[in-house]
């Protein structure tokens, strides 16, 4: 692929590159792909959440070579995925995005077991994806559970 257009998807449509938390300004930009994916039956919204995935862990591989360091800070499209986890069945309100939003960050900075091994022990895009993947589905655990027990 063009070095552009994986710069431009691998940073979030460039939200990467702002100075200061680039990850939180990345995931931003999974808010409006979630609430895309959530007009989708559910097999249609897994199936595209799974291929942003695999796309995610491609552009992060080939972004990682081009930037020459391990998860540059810049690489948020991983943010973007990890986000697309936790948010996925979770009817679209600004409460669940606003929740969903706080859990995935709390879950993907503390990155619990085996998050940050994911991170640390797998190579390239699927190290990057793998830990934000992980905070997502942790993410959305929580979120399902305070919606369906607390109403949220």
């Amino acid at each position: 692929m063009n070095e552009k257009f994986i710069k431009f998807f691998a940073t979030g449509l460039g939200c990467g590159l702002v100075p200061v938390a680039p990850g939180t300004a990345g995931t931003l930009v999974g808010i409006p792909l979630y609430l895309a994916f959530s007009l989708f039956s559910w097999p249609l919204w897994l199936l595209t959440v799974l291929a942003l995935t695999a796309f995610s862990w491609h552009v992060s591989d080939q972004a990682e070579r081009i930037y020459g360091r391990k998860d540059a800070q810049c690489i948020v499209i991983d943010e973007i995925t990890g986000l697309q986890w936790t948010l996925f069945m979770v009817t679209p309100t600004v409460v669940h995005a606003a929740v969903g939003f706080v859990l995935f960050r709390l879950f993907d900075i503390i990155k619990p077991f085996p998050a940050r091994l994911f991170q640390d022990r797998l190579p390239g895009g699927c190290g990057i994806v793998a830990d934000d993947c992980a905070a997502g589905v942790y993410g959305n655990i929580v979120l399902q559970i305070l919606i369906h027990w607390f109403n949220v």
